[in-house]
């Protein structure tokens, strides 16, 4: 197995490495997107409203759980990445070993707390009566899928630092489409019902979790993978230390994060009905462009990872200056298509044209969301591939307080000043890590 060679230059950019991690992460991060909308498609054919329910509010819960648990794959990137150039591929596959190792005990955690985390989480999300009885049978049968997630993050932070990114796609990508070949098998063919849709995620989630092993245990890798697991130095306090340091910050930094994000749920559902339905739509769309603009995301901790670990301070400040030109390019695209199309958009997803009014009424909010939100994007990158992780928590908990404060002021503005908040967040996250990068880079690079 090969991996490209990062350039140990300090005056020449590897620009056409940007795309060639940012496009494939981009569709990755689509096509993982579309299986949500896949399975509510096959749920929908069964006729039934709360068992599409009860799919909606099954999806909500695991979005959450494992999103949260998603820094295991960032921390993962930026420390394979960062090995790359230091030392070569041996130290690459200890981190994945530690990842691996990580992620397991997660798991494990996941199973032991599950008589009492699936109850409590599906009773937080509302679901009660007939929704709850089909939503615990899903849950249940999905829940079992936590060891290959935790498993899978870690391999796919692997294979992001060492820029194998075509792989993953490929690898995503039938991933996708055994999910919903099952569930058109299971749930409608052979009429399990909405336990085809959960077993559908559980074998997919495996049959992955058994590609990307396949993959990573051909050549080298394999040799230096299985040298590490039966050595065991990979797992000493002193080398999990650091990696288990990474992982706690982006950890806490993805939590504040989510409380953010659910306070949008929360602020709307006070208003009413059709603002509730109205921000939802928007919300959704935003979450469109974060996945499209997160390939930057991605460049930018692989790439910056790699100049750290090269102590190529030359080539870490021109690859954040390039990446953020190319973020920002990408996101006055989709700024563009939102100021030209966001009405007939907006009234497509509409129940009812009081909510397409309330939305059309948020569109300009669609047409800044994607400046402010591909710049703290990229920044995130930049820190996460460089391990600056504790900085980043830092200014997510002060993002978080500005964006308190401002809900508070704005109140009386409505909706907009709801979404004006929103954005200020975004924001302020990316002034806060501009003003933090010039000083982490003068002590990172010192000498």
């Amino acid at each position: 197995m090969s991996t490209a060679t990062p350039t140990s230059s300090t005056s020449s950019l590897e620009t056409r490495a940007i795309w060639a991690i940012a496009l494939p992460a981009m569709v990755t991060n689509v096509a993982t997107a579309l299986i949500g909308v896949g399975d509510m498609w096959i749920v929908g054919q069964l006729n039934d409203a709360p068992t599409q329910g009860a799919v909606d509010v099954g999806a909500r819960l695991f979005a959450v759980l494992f999103t949260v648990m998603n820094f295991l794959k960032s921390g993962t990137t930026g420390l394979v990445a960062q090995e790359g150039t230091r030392a070569g591929e041996e130290p690459q596959v200890a981190v994945l070993v530690r990842g691996l190792f990580v992620g397991a005990v997660i798991a494990a955690l996941l199973i032991l707390a599950k008589p009492w985390l699936m109850p409590f989480a599906l009773g937080a999300l509302g679901a009660e009566n007939e929704v709850l009885a089909a939503a615990t049978i899903y849950a249940d049968i999905r829940y079992w899928t936590a060891p290959g997630v935790m498993l899978n993050l870690a391999l796919m932070g692997f294979l992001v630092g060492r820029r194998q990114m075509i792989a993953l796609l490929w690898i995503e990508v039938g991933y996708n489409a055994l999910n919903v070949g099952l569930g058109l098998l299971l749930a409608l063919r052979l009429d399990w019902g909405i336990a085809g849709i959960g077993w559908s995620s559980f074998i997919a989630e495996y049959a992955k979790l058994a590609a990307l092993a396949l993959f990573v245990m051909c050549g080298a890798t394999g040799r230096h993978l299985r040298s590490a697991l039966n050595g065991g130095a990979s797992l000493g306090w002193d080398k999990l230390r650091p990696f288990l340091s990474v992982n706690r910050d982006l950890f806490l930094r993805t939590l504040v994060l989510s409380v953010a994000l659910a306070s949008l749920t929360r602020l709307s559902a006070e208003r009413g009905p059709e603002v509730l339905a109205a921000n939802g739509i928007i919300y959704q769309l935003f979450i469109l462009t974060a996945l499209l603009l997160d390939g930057f995301e991605n460049a930018a901790q692989v790439l910056n990872g790699e100049r750290l670990g090269a102590k190529d301070r030359e080539g870490f400040s021109g690859y954040v200056r390039a990446i953020l030109w190319r973020g920002l390019s990408a996101a006055a695209l989709l700024a563009l298509a939102f100021a030209l199309l966001a009405d007939p958009i907006l009234a497509s997803f509409a129940a009812t044209p009081e909510v397409a009014r309330e939305a059309q009424r948020q569109a300009i909010w669609l047409v800044v969301i994607p400046f402010a939100g591909v710049t703290s994007f990229i920044f995130d990158g930049v820190f996460v591939g460089a391990s600056w992780t504790r900085a980043l928590l830092l200014s997510m908990l002060g993002a978080s307080v500005v964006f308190a404060a401002s809900l508070w002021l704005t109140w009386p503005l409505g909706n907009q000043g709801l979404w004006g908040s929103f954005v200020l967040f975004l924001a302020v996250r990316a002034l806060f890590q501009a003003a933090l990068l010039p000083r982490r880079m003068r002590k990172t690079f010192a000498g």
